[in-house]
């Protein structure tokens, strides 16, 4: 058996959006670090569902989307 931390709860996470957001619109996505996952919710609906994504499976996301 191995000993986990808890998951942190919604409340005490810390939100970013993409640097390459501007800060005007409010149409950007933000994203939490959550562990074994990222956490992944509307920028102007924090209140609303957020989406659990595995952390390899994000980690993966990026690396595909930044390619050149």
């Amino acid at each position: 058996m191995k000993a986990s931390s808890p998951e942190p709860a919604v409340g005490e996470l810390s939100w970013f959006k993409s640097s390459y957001s501007s800060g005007s619109g409010g149409d950007c996505v933000e994203v939490a670090d959550a562990g074994a996952a990222v956490l992944v919710r509307d920028s102007k609906r924090p209140e609303a569902a957020i989406l659990t994504v595995p952390a390899t499976q994000w980690t993966a996301f990026v690396r595909m989307a930044t390619r050149d």
